[in-house]
């Protein structure tokens, strides 16, 4: 298990990580456009260069991030623009975690088997900070 802080931006995602780059070094273990994707998660033709997902390693943890689709609303407030991300081993721990992290609070995407092969779900609980579960089988 894991937990890593994962940050969303308006369009600027490539140019923030970028930035961390040139201060940390290193390399992205991942890089994704929206274009990407499959075509069936509504984002427009024009924000299909913007980010659907990096992963940053910087030493022992993982920084990741996304641009913010404009059919998914925008980022509320710079400053509240994260989640804290949870890796799990299972799809039983993942329900169980979840749903206690997620009482109180409100589901936002509730757990699925996802495009990208992962079973995910984020909410954000009862304190008002953002989570997003994942578990992949085949890590």
């Amino acid at each position: 298990m894991t937990l890593s802080t994962y940050l969303h931006f308006n369009g600027n995602c490539r140019e923030a990580f970028e930035f961390y780059r040139s201060v940390f070094g290193g390399e992205f273990a991942i890089m994704q456009t929206f274009g990407d994707a499959s075509t069936d998660i509504g984002v427009p033709e024009a924000e299909h260069d913007n980010i659907m997902h990096v992963s940053y390693p910087i030493g022992s943890s993982m920084l990741m991030g996304s641009d913010v689709p404009s059919t998914f609303g925008s980022v509320k407030n710079v400053g509240d623009n994260f989640s804290i991300t949870y890796a799990s081993s299972s799809k039983e721990e993942t329900d169980t975690l979840f749903a206690k992290v997620s009482a109180g609070g409100v589901v936002t995407m509730p757990l699925e088997d996802v495009f990208w092969g992962a079973y995910f779900g984020s909410c954000t609980d009862k304190f008002g900070v953002n989570w997003m579960f994942n578990c992949d089988p085949e890590s």
